[in-house]
């Protein structure tokens, strides 16, 4: 199981460059970055119950965050945790998505989401009852022009004329596709259609999510395995060893959004609990 770790990277943390580095430098798998456009002050309460955190206001853009990460690094993949689909164009995100992992070289993990904040989403003009529809049919466009060498789409939320788009991604047909949110029905049904894995958070959604996954997948139709990539778990060698026994693919733990000497700690801790699970 490979274990790596993601943050809230911005314009008071660490920097990407030199935590990127350092996550290479410990042996570790991973480097996933969130995203938010922006934070509407009459913003939708965080699921957490908590107030906002105030690194939400401040993450810096995932793409370009991951394109530096990418210039001094080898090894680790590279990826959104999550990219928030609704609220982008999608030919530009097929765009950069597919740059980035030609710029690496092939290391990118594509985590996409709903979106849990109402006036961020509506910002954007989408409905927020349309969110989903949205998510689903963009991804089938992105998913299409990293695929074909003429691509053309006709969903009742977005179309492409017969259109060329270059780079492709190195990985073939497309890096994989993650999405990540809490398995109800409609959220299994775009996931074997749109999604090549799961992004569930923590062991309790994890143990009791897999079982649907699966026999939603070969339901579908689909070959091999979904990826499953926990995002976020409590950092203990019991918990990842229960993961690991599930068959989880990864998991990514939580750093804080600070400077160097409180991040690169962490870091060591992160890289400790590994060395315990090798």
């Amino acid at each position: 199981m490979h274990l790596g770790v993601a943050i809230f990277v911005t314009d008071r943390s660490i920097g990407p460059a030199e935590l990127a580095t350092a996550v290479e430098e410990r042996g570790l798998d991973s480097l996933f970055v969130p995203e938010h456009t922006h934070m509407p002050t009459d913003h939708s309460p965080h699921p957490s119950g908590r107030p906002l955190p105030e690194p939400y206001e401040r993450t810096l853009d995932p793409f370009v965050t991951l394109a530096a990460a990418a210039a001094v690094t080898d090894r680790i993949r590279l990826g959104t945790g999550i990219c928030l689909v609704a609220q982008r164009d999608p030919i530009v995100t097929a765009k950069a998505v597919a740059s980035l992992d030609a710029l690496s070289n092939g290391r990118v993990v594509f985590g996409v989401g709903y979106g849990w904040n109402r006036p961020e989403v509506e910002a954007h003009g989408v409905a927020w009852a349309e969110r989903r529809d949205v998510v689903r049919d963009r991804l089938q466009l992105m998913r299409t022009l990293w695929r074909d060498e003429t691509a053309e789409v006709s969903t009742p939320t977005a179309r492409l004329a017969p259109s060329r788009a270059w780079p492709k991604p190195v990985q073939r047909p497309h890096p994989p596709v993650l999405l990540g949110a809490a398995l109800g029905p409609r959220t299994l049904t775009d996931l074997v259609s749109v999604g090549d894995g799961w992004m569930p958070q923590g062991l309790r959604a994890t143990r009791d999510g897999l079982p649907r996954l699966l026999e939603a997948w070969q339901g579908a139709g689909r070959t091999g395995r979904p990826h499953v990539h926990v995002y976020g778990t409590r950092p203990d060698p019991d918990t990842l060893s229960r993961l690991a026994e599930l068959g989880v693919d990864a998991v990514s733990l939580w750093l804080p959004s600070a400077g160097r000497d409180e991040v690169l700690p962490e870091l060591d801790r992160v890289a400790a609990l590994r060395d315990r699970l090798a």
